[in-house]
């Protein structure tokens, strides 16, 4: 994973776990149900899989992806 993904992934994950706000002005956030994860994601006839890593932040264990493809960060709540 490149580190302009890393940043953004770690920026959107921790005001997420602080704030409870799942929105960035950069990127498109999707929540996917909690415990997920993979995402899939469509873009018209072709699909993909996102995986989600894994980000402990303020005793919250959250998963997350970025797709460079949509320029969207997909989140699930895993424990918190």
């Amino acid at each position: 994973m490149q580190s302009e993904e890393k940043a953004i992934l770690q920026r959107i994950v921790e005001n997420f776990a602080r704030n409870g706000i799942a929105a960035d002005d950069q990127v498109t956030v999707i929540c996917i149900p909690n415990g997920k994860t993979s995402a899939i994601e469509k873009i018209g006839d072709d699909g993909r899989t996102v995986m989600l890593d894994e980000y402990l932040v303020n005793a919250k264990l959250i998963r997350a992806g970025y797709s460079s493809r949509s320029n969207t960060v997909y989140l699930s709540l895993m424990r918190g």
